[in-house]
This record gives C-alpha cells, structure tokens and sequence, in this order.
C-alpha cells in the first residue's frame, strides 16, 4: 500500500546510510543542514571523562547527536532553549571538562530530549534543567565555524515572531544553497548533456530537504544539501510513466515524477521555489514522454473505468493523484471512502443493499440527528459558513489510521508523544461509531484499508501505545466479528469496494470528493460545506504581508486538511454494471442500458458472438488488404452489403448507385436517378431494397429485384447528408437544419400505388446536419453538424437530451458505443470525441493531425478512416494510436465492417472500394 511501500523505500535508504537518524526527528519545517563526526564528551562530576562516539547534526532549530551505539539514545537539543553557545573553554562553566581537548563546543541549555534509546522507538524522554554537554569534532579546525552557524541559527530560534524566525533560517538555507552547486560528477555518463539546474528540495511525508535539481538529456537528479539519506537520487527519464504538477503548502511549487503506472507512490517528489523552474522542469520532461507514454486525463480514466477495463481502487488511485492527493504529503494524503456500514453482523452480506454506506452523502451528513444539529448552527453562523469544523483528511488523520507503522511519524507531529491511548485507533466498528455520532468527527479512509499489506492494523513493533481507560493496553486493531483475521478483513473490504453495489454508486462519492458537489450551491445542497481554508483558492498567501500571520495561516492549513483540486464541473456518469439492474433508470433514453433478460440458451450463444467480436476487435491491427476495384468515378460516399456477403451497394458523388458481386468480382449494376451526387445508402430487411440518399434533396428507393426505382421521398428543403432505417422508420439528416423521422414501407411492386410516408417527427438544428447514427435498440439518435455541434436525441419523445459543442469543424461522423452508453464523434479539427450519453459529459478527447471521416468502433477501439487515405487504430482507454495501416490514395470517406466483425470495406476519394480481412 501507499503509506507502507514509503516507508519500505526509506528504511531500504537507511540501510544505505547505516543511521538511526531520520528527519523526522527534526521539527515540521525544520531543515538538517550537516554533520560532522564527535565525541560526546561526559563527566560524572569528578576528574574522569566518558567519551560517546557518534555524529554531531546540525539543524535549522535543532542540535542532534547520534551516538554510534545503539543502546545510547540520539540527544536533541531545541536551539531555542540554549543559554550558551561557544568554543569549549570559553564558557565559563567547564570546570568539569578540564581534559577535553580544544576541538570541542559548549552548549548550556534548559532542555533536552532522549529519543531512540535501545533503538525502540517510543514517546521521548525530556530533561529540564540547566546542563552544559560538550561536543568534540574529529576536525577541530572545524568548530569555529560550526559555532559560528549555530550562533546565527540561535538567534533565528529566539526571535519573537515565527515569520521573522521562518525569514532568517530561509535566507541562511538559501545562502548555502547558493554557494554550491550540483556535482557534475555524479552524472552516469560522461556524454549527458546538461539542460537545466536548480535548487528545490525533496518532499516526504512531514519532511522537506533542500538540495539542487538537476535534468540532462536521460536522466533527473537530485542532490540533497546534505548528503542524507544518500549522496544523489538519479531517475532514468526513459523510466518516467507520469507526472504530475503539485500545490505544495497552497502553492504551485510541486512536482511529482512517477516511473509506474498503477501506484500511489512516487518516486521522487520535489518542491521549487520558484513556480517557474518547476514549469520549466515539467515542460522537458513532458517533451520527452510524449514520444513515449500517452498523458491521461480524468476523463480517460472515466471511460477505462466506465467501461469495467478499471477497477473502482485503480479509478480512486488514479482520481487522488491528478487531484493533487499524495502519499508524499499528509495533508493532502489520498481519500478513500467507507463504503460498509455494518461492523457488527456475524456475517457480512454484500448481496444486501443495507450493508452499504449512503454514498451520495458526505460523512458529516449521514446521521440525521447530527446532521441537524450542525445546519442549525450553520443557519446561525456568520459568514462565510461553513458546516463541518474539521476535513475528511488530515494528516492527523492519516497518522490516526497508520500509527502502527508510521509511530515516528506520529511523533514528529505531535511534538514527541503519542495520542491518549482511548483516542487511538483501537477498533474498526468504534471508529465508524465515532465518525457517525461524534460531534467533530467526519473523516473518510485512506487506500490501506483496500489493499493486500495488514501491517496498519497489527502491533508487530510491539509499541507500548499506552492503557485506555477500561485498563487494557492499545495492540492490534479490534476487527469486526465478519472479519477471521486481519486479512479476512482487507479481502472483504477489497471486495466490498469492488461490489455491484459500489459500483453503481461510487459515482455519486466522486461528486462530493472531485466533482460538481464540492463547492458552491450545490455543495451547499448536498451538506457538503467545509472551512474556507481547506479549498483550492481560499486564500491567497501572497497577499498576506504580515510574515507571522502569513506562517500561522499555512501552517493551520496544513494541518487542518484540504480539499483536493475539482475534477469535474458536472455531474459524473455512473459506471456500466450490465448484470445488476437500476431501479431508478425510468426514462426512455436509459431503458436500452439495462440489459433484458434472456433466457440460458441465448445468453450463450450472445456470449459466443461477443467473445468472436472481442477476439476481432482484439486484433484489429492486423487488418490487411485482400482486393479493391475503382468503380466509380467520383467519391465513394456510401457502402451497404447483403446479409449473404454476395452483393456490395456503393453510392458516390458521381451521382451513381453500383451493385458490386463479392463472388464473381465483378459491376453488375449502375443506376443513376439523377445528376447530383447521392450521399449514403443502406439496405432494408430481406435485401430486397436498396435506399440512396442525394444532394437534390431526395431519398430513392430502388428495387433490386425488378431493377428500377420504386419509390422517391421529396423530404427536404436541402441535399439529404445521411439516411439511417429501422423497424419500418426513415431517419433522413439534410442541410437544410433538420432530422425528419418517417413512417412507411415502401411499394413492393413497381407501378403499384406509392406509399404514402408519414412525418413522424422533425428534430431541429440551428444549422447544417451532416451525420446521424442510432443506438442499437433505436430509442437514441446522434446527430452531428458543420459547426460542430453534437446533439443526443430522445427518439421516443422526439427531445434533445444534450447538445455538446466539442469541435472546432464539422461533424464528420458520430456513432453510439454497442452498449449506447457513449458516443464517439469525429470531425474536421482532427478530433476523436467519446461523450457520456447519461450526463452529456464530454470524457476524452484524442487529437490526430488531420481529420477522420469516418469510423467503427467496439466502445474501446475505432477503426477510422483519414484524410490522407490511412486507416488508424485507436486505442480509446489507453489514449493512443495503435497502427497506421496504408489504405486509399485519397480520404476514406466511408466504412462498414460485417457482424462478426471479420470482414471490412472502406470506399474512398480515390473512387475505389477495397476490402480487408483480419489475419488472426
């Protein structure tokens, strides 16, 4: 998990420097500067001396020396709890020390602290009192400099105002940075190219280290000020996956470098101290993944995980990191939510709707009685309002949950103790008590509580976390009673997380976390009100010119949790779960997602074709060339085929409708109804009729069994740009603004009396229609126009259910996914566009350097036809082009491929029909 792997990575960095010393013993916002080997000189109040070998740290506000032996505790001195500070000798009060040599510094003080004695990590020892400890360095040339920084960092530590402290120790850090620089030697290569160099510091949880960054053409570095835990952190630019730009303490200092695809944990995340050098940082190396990893964006992630290809845990995973969550920064640590809310059953039901927690509630508002008592005071409460005195997550919180493994991390935070022990994480259904009826309790989980590591929940470094009050000692976490074992409990949260339930709901979660319900009046709406300070834009640090104020406000921001960056502006979509049906999904455009049942014999025979399609679509870059014929004189605009595969209809701007025999290979047919080019065509059931649509403003119905026209619909006021048929109804677009639905068979003799169509519906634009398509059971029509504009329709009341401004050009094609839950445009802007059908949401976006006129898709490959005459493969859910395969001399202007998937042919500008076979 994300907390435990960090720590895994600083112990291994440990190991490398054989230390017990670790930042963490430094204060929050307190920087280690450098070290130098010492005795610690004792006297037990006679002539004779005690010599303790160890290191000698010096820290912005601290004095810490780490006895080599282990048995000894590390000693801390606070800096500004130091009487005197000098040359051993010069003090005045070394009577006792008389044996000491020279190289040694005096440092009379009021308090100490003793950590780590044995190497057990444990609530620190504090002695008060006036003491003088002397320190002797192996360089003795060494100690007028070292006393002369740690005069300068005493006179930081006793400055009145913390801004004023906070001032000085950033300009003496500064001051060294500057006076050094990265060691070009530690390049892996002599012939790296240097491209930028800058000072930052290294950001892990609670900790900061100053040092200098530096990039080459293959490899990112980071050299620490000091040397610890290692000389030089190096990453291989050829192992970056993602990165990521980070609000550190507010600020857009952050920059974090990924080298995985599916993990919390980075490795490395630095902090600029200018905006500018982190921008700079960012743009190379985002130059370089583009030639070799795909960017993601919320979006992306939403169809991968719509479309099942993402479990919910990766999608959280995914929605923390660009929501600026992580696990290198406890204040903005990644957010989980509770899902089970039955902590007590002997048995846990996940079948059972009532095990679930109400996610579409924030936890502050799922106890009604408390809720009530919360708006009551939000009603009385002065601007600005806010209803809940504490976040979701916190680094208290985070450290709450993670206590057992991160103790010194507790303990860096809470000043050297450990919380009251009936305050600890003691039991999992106490906690869900506590965040359900207590009065300042409304804190989510973090992704520990559904991964694979149990180590939060058990005592295994046998910490003496204190005795609650009923007299028994703080160990392992109390499981619920469903739970046999600290694993048994991960595996049924795993699965509870991933359950049917969740995932039809978890949607509603990301409202209120990433989405619409975060901020103004529809988080007012949904009792989802925090403090100001916790959201992006609260407050502007940089308008504070008061320096102590400006350090009290972050720092109560930090530590008060924050409100991760907004993801989403407009209601999320649900996630697809075809086997578990909504009984909320009433309205027409939804009915065609809920499956229908079927009975076993047909659901395997669906199983066998779908799984035929899966295998097609799954090698569908190995799609290549078997014939192609030019039998048209002018573009091919249209393709529709026999159900026998036998006879291949075209139509073409050269105002020809062609019949095409697949088996001898050879024109049969052409017929032309008048001079204008016809746009489409398509056959109807029985292939007893073909339908041609034609820029002269009319649909034509031609017989194929007695080879004349049979019937012609004078429809529209404009040349009709497409035609679609279903169930005994014409669909006809045209540019003259409008999609008219018909109703009529057509004559089935010619000379027999013509049919009458009847105008069903007429769906209006503001401008040119130049493509429509149905959904699979034909209660949805797309429609997209020469502005760009693509619009969802509700067939059955005949109403625009959304209207998606998405390109820049017009509209070459759109078409609903097989399940009708997306739609997938493509446009002269070169465009690829999936659209949520539910909410309208445009989810991803993928760009090309031309434009795709035509395609097909599964919901997560396209196939689509360009501008140049290629056939592209895209792969939707990993937002990339997959194969470039070589095709037409001119634009693919039309595309159809058989139900098995096996079987495709493309029609182009350069007049030709060719037809390809996948070679599995």
């Amino acid at each position: 998990m994300a907390f435990i792997r960090k720590k895994q990575q600083e112990q291994q960095l440990q190991l490398y420097s054989k230390e017990r010393f670790s930042l963490l013993l430094l204060n929050l916002e307190e920087y280690y500067f450098e070290q130098h080997t010492a005795n610690h000189v004792q006297c037990n109040g006679s002539q004779e001396e005690r010599k303790i070998r160890g290191s000698l740290k010096i820290c912005s506000k601290s004095v810490i020396f780490e006895p080599d032996a282990i048995s000894q505790p590390i000693i801390k001195i606070p800096l500004r709890d130091c009487i005197k500070i000098g040359k051993h000798g010069e003090n005045g009060a070394n009577q006792h020390f008389a044996k000491a040599k020279s190289g040694g510094i005096s440092l009379i003080f009021s308090q100490v602290y003793f950590i780590k004695e044995h190497n057990i990590v444990a609530p620190y020892k504090i002695e008060r009192g006036k003491m003088e400890y002397v320190f002797e360095l192996d360089v003795s040339g060494k100690v007028e400099d070292v006393v002369e920084t740690l005069l300068q960092l005493h006179r930081a530590s006793c400055l009145d105002k913390l801004g004023d402290q906070t001032a000085m120790i950033t300009a003496i850090l500064q001051s060294r940075l500057a006076r050094t620089s990265f060691d070009k030697n530690r390049f892996q290569s002599v012939s790296e190219k240097l491209h930028m160099e800058c000072k930052a510091e290294m950001v892990t949880p609670l900790v900061t280290n100053p040092g200098h960054v530096c990039i080459t053409d293959t490899n990112l570095y980071f050299q620490p000020l000091n040397g610890y835990p290692k000389p030089v952190v190096q990453i291989t630019l050829q192992d970056v996956r993602r990165i990521y730009k980070r609000r550190h303490g507010l600020m857009p200092l952050g920059l974090e470098v990924f080298c995985t695809e599916d993990n919390l944990c980075s490795d490395i995340y630095l902090k600029f101290y200018e905006s500018q050098d982190r921008d700079d940082l960012y743009f190379y190396i985002a130059t370089y993944l583009e030639h070799h990893v795909a960017e993601h964006t919320a979006e992306s992630y939403m169809l991968q995980w719509q479309r099942g290809h993402l479990s919910n845990y990766q999608y959280l995973l995914h929605l923390n990191n660009l929501a600026d969550r992580s696990c290198n920064d406890l204040s903005q640590y990644p957010v989980f939510p509770w899902v089970i809310s039955d902590y007590y059953s002997s048995e846990l039901d996940l079948s059972n709707p009532a095990t679930f927690r109400d996610l579409s509630k924030p936890v502050g508002a799922l106890n009604k009685e408390r809720l009530e008592r919360l708006l009551i005071r939000y009603e009385e409460m002065p601007e600005p309002k806010f209803m809940y005195g504490s976040h979701y997550s916190s680094p208290g919180y985070v450290l709450f949950y993670l206590v057992r493994i991160a103790p010194e991390y507790m303990l860096c935070l809470q000043n050297g103790r450990f919380d009251n022990a009936d305050r600890m994480f003691n039991s999992i259904a106490e906690t869900w008590k506590n965040c359900l009826d207590g009065a300042t309790d409304f804190k989510e989980l973090i992704p520990e509580f559904y991964g694979d590591d149990v180590s939060f929940l058990v005592n295994s470094l046998k910490l003496d976390l204190g005795k609650r009050q009923g007299g028994q000692m703080v160990d392992d976490v109390e499981l619920p009673l469903w739970a046999s074992s600290p694993e048994d409990f991960l595996q049924k949260s795993k699965e509870a997380l991933e359950s049917n339930y969740v995932s039809e709901h978890l949607h509603e979660w990301i409202d209120l976390i990433f989405g619409y319900k975060q901020k103004g009046s529809d988080a007012v709406g949904a009792h989802n009100v925090f403090h100001p300070l916790t959201y992006e834009g609260g407050v502007d640090l940089n308008s504070i010119e008061d320096p102590d104020e400006k350090v009290a406000m972050l720092t109560q921001i930090l530590e008060f949790g924050q409100t991760p960056k907004q993801l989403f502006v407009t209601p999320h979509p649900r996630r697809i779960t075809p086997k578990f049906k909504s009984l909320s999904q009433t309205s027409s455009y939804n009915a065609p997602i809920v499956d229908s049942p079927v009975s076993p014999g047909e659901e395997s025979f669906e199983d066998l074709t779908e799984e035929s399609k899966t295998l097609a679509w799954n090698n569908i870059t190995k799609l290549q060339l078997h014939e192609q014929y030019k039998i048209h004189k002018e573009a091919v605009t249209g393709i529709a085929v026999s159900c026998n595969g036998s006879s291949v209809f075209t139509t073409s701007q050269d105002s020809t409708l062609k019949m095409f025999s697949k088996e001898s290979k050879m024109l049969q047919r052409s017929i032309s109804f008048s001079n204008m080019a016809l746009s489409s065509c398509l056959l109807l059931p029985g292939d007893a009729t073909v339908i041609s649509s034609s820029w002269d403003n009319n649909v034509y119905f031609y017989s194929i069994a007695f080879g004349r026209r049979q019937d012609t619909l004078m429809g529209h006021d404009d040349a009709v740009s497409k035609i679609c048929w279903h169930n005994d109804r014409l669909y006809s677009a045209s540019w003259d603004s409008t999609v008219k639905v018909w109703s009529g068979v057509p004559a089935e003799m010619p000379g027999t009396k013509k049919h009458q169509f009847d105008l069903l519906a007429e769906l209006e634009h503001e401008v040119s229609v130049d493509t429509i398509s149905l959904n699979a059971a034909s209660t949805l029509l797309v429609s997209g126009t020469k502005e760009g504009t693509v619009n969802i329709w509700d067939l059955a009341t005949a109403t625009l259910l959304h209207q998606i401004p998405c390109h820049s050009g017009t509209v070459c094609d759109a078409a609903f996914s097989p399940d009708s839950r997306h739609v997938l445009s493509t446009g002269a802007d070169g465009c690829l566009n999936v659209i949520d059908v539910q909410t309208g949401m445009l989810i991803s976006s993928l760009t090309s350097d031309e434009p795709q006129r035509c395609f097909i898709w599964d919901g997560n490959s396209v196939l689509s036809g360009s501008q140049s005459g290629e056939l592209l493969v895209w792969d939707l859910l990993g937002a990339k082009i997959s194969e470039r395969i070589q095709g037409h001399t001119g634009a693919v202007t039309c595309i159809w491929m058989n139900e098995q998937c096996s079987s495709i042919i493309t029609g182009g500008e350069d007049r030709q029909i060719m037809f390809w076979k996948l070679q599995y």
